[in-house]
């Protein structure tokens, strides 16, 4: 629904993306000149659901803009709707930010909060990322091949085993049901 990415990539400041709005037409293109920011958005929504970016190119320990106040915290926004339920996860990669007190800097560690749809709030880095994968079903590498197969990953895809795409495939489809009468068939 929301993406607000704030001193994160190439914005200094807070950008929010409405994917609501886009999405009216049930479709739409992220396009513009290299160096424009269209990946970072993709590392975004990879980053905030998963804690990592959408392609191998980038580590989420330097999604911090350099662009950025050294006081602003780097951190992703992103609300979004699965099955009729609106879920909100807000995610801080570690990095080092300008101290409150003193001229020195101060390490923040990485943090997230996953806003569930009955009200509960869900925190610890690890907690999120297990409520979130059991809520996706899916997992990073699984999410990256088929729901936003980033800049030259598509043949990643089309490369990948057998078995993996097996298994992405009867996640995506709910297909596993269908095996077990296949196996017991046999």
């Amino acid at each position: 629904l929301t993406l607000t990415m704030t001193a994160f990539g190439p914005y200094a400041g807070s950008q929010t993306v409405d994917f609501a709005t886009l999405n009216r037409e049930g479709i739409f293109l992220i396009t513009g000149p290299t160096g424009s920011g269209k990946s970072s958005i993709f590392d975004a929504i990879a980053f905030a659901l998963y804690g990592e970016t959408s392609g191998s190119i980038r580590e989420s320990a330097s999604l911090r803009s350099q662009y950025a106040d050294p006081d602003v915290v780097c951190q992703v926004e992103y609300t979004f709707e699965l099955r009729g339920e609106i879920y909100t996860i807000v995610r801080q990669p570690k990095q080092i930010r300008q101290s409150k007190r003193g001229g020195g800097t101060t390490l923040l560690n990485e943090k997230a909060t996953l806003h569930l749809p009955d009200g509960e709030t869900i925190t610890q880095v690890r907690n999120v990322d297990e409520k979130l994968i059991s809520i996706l079903g899916l997992q990073c590498s699984q999410f990256k091949q088929i729901a936003m197969i980033a800049q030259g990953d598509f043949l990643k895809l089309l490369l990948a085993s057998t078995d993996d795409r097996k298994k992405i495939f009867q996640k995506l489809f709910h297909t596993k049901n269908y095996w077990f009468l296949q196996e017991s068939l046999k």
